[in-house]
């Protein structure tokens, strides 16, 4: 059902509509799956790798508290917080159909959590209250893969 071999198809609310990892080509809801994509262009060890590689990138922004062993695969339109700026607009910075690599982290002391996003391309670190509340964003950086 899945080219990475992870069940995330299994429980997958909008199964439904795209027929499950394989059936759709590694494009679930009209987007691109990192793991699909990788998979399909690397093998798994390319997609581990690329996890690992990640995995550094996050650990090491120095950002207190935002450490991290482990990203799950997450459907864009669960992540996809609108963050407010300053001139009283607000932005979304990911496509609702695509599936990226995150995590959650709780913050010691605290009742709001980090939130980690991330792709081939980018990472997003934001914070954020119960449910998405209130989220900030505090990290959106292009990678650098050359």
């Amino acid at each position: 059902m899945t080219f990475c071999g992870l069940d995330c198809c299994k429980d997958c609310g909008k199964r439904k509509e795209c027929g499950g990892c394989e059936a759709c080509g590694g494009h679930p809801l009209g987007g691109s799956c990192i793991a699909a994509k990788t998979i399909l262009a690397e093998g798994k060890e390319g997609f581990a790798a690329l996890q690992e590689t990640l995995l550094r990138e996050i650990n090491g922004l120095g950002i207190s508290g935002l450490k991290t062993d482990r990203l799950n695969l997450l459907p864009g339109y669960y992540v996809n917080l609108e963050y407010p700026f300053a001139n009283g607009t607000s932005v979304q910075f990911l496509n609702d159909g695509d599936i990226y690599l995150g995590t959650q982290v709780e913050r010691e002391n605290s009742e709001r959590c980090y939130g980690v996003v991330a792709d081939r391309d980018f990472i997003l670190v934001c914070e954020y209250g119960c449910n998405g509340a209130d989220p900030l964003l505090l990290l959106y950086r292009k990678r650098n893969l050359s």
